[in-house]
C-alpha cells in the first residue's frame, strides 16, 4: 500500500468551500476505516470525520457536523472531504488516514490508535476572516 496522498487544500475566505481528496494506491481493505484529521497551528491532531468502507457509514466531530461531508470512491481507493461554510478555526493541516487492516464498523468512530493507520503527509487549509 502506498502512502495516502492528499490534495485540494488552499486559501479561502470565511464562508467559502474546499474539497479535499485522498488517494491510497493499492489499498485492499474492503472493511477498512478511512479518516480525516485536522491539526490547527500549535495544537494536537484531532479527528474530523470517519467513513467505514464496509457500509459507508460516516461519523463527524461536533465542530464540523453539518458543514463537512466525507465520501468514498472504493473503485479508485479514494476518499473526499467536502468542506462548506469554512471558519477561521478550520485553518490547519488536514491529514488522510486509512486503517492498516479490516475492522468492524464500531471501531471506525475514533477507537483505533493512530498507529493503526497509514498516514498521508497532509494538505494545508487556510481560512481568512
Amino acid at each position: 500500500v502506498q502512502q495516502p496522498v492528499e490534495s485540494g487544500g488552499g486559501s479561502v475566505q470565511a464562508g467559502g468551500s474546499l474539497k479535499l481528496s485522498c488517494a491510497a494506491s493499492g489499498y485492499r481493505n474492503v472493511n477498512g476505516c478511512w479518516a480525516w484529521f485536522h491539526q490547527a497551528p500549535g495544537k494536537e491532531r484531532e479527528w474530523v470525520a470517519f467513513i467505514y468502507s464496509g457500509d459507508r457509514q460516516t461519523h463527524y466531530a461536533d465542530s464540523v457536523r453539518g458543514r463537512f461531508t466525507v465520501s468514498q470512491n472504493s473503485a479508485k481507493n479514494m476518499i473526499y472531504l467536502q468542506m462548506n461554510n469554512l471558519k477561521p478555526e478550520d485553518t490547519g493541516m488536514y491529514y488522510c488516514a486509512a486503517s492498516q487492516f479490516n475492522v468492524v464498523g464500531a471501531m471506525c468512530r475514533g477507537r483505533l490508535s493512530n498507529s493503526s493507520y497509514y498516514w498521508g503527509l497532509g494538505t494545508q487549509v487556510t481560512v481568512s476572516s
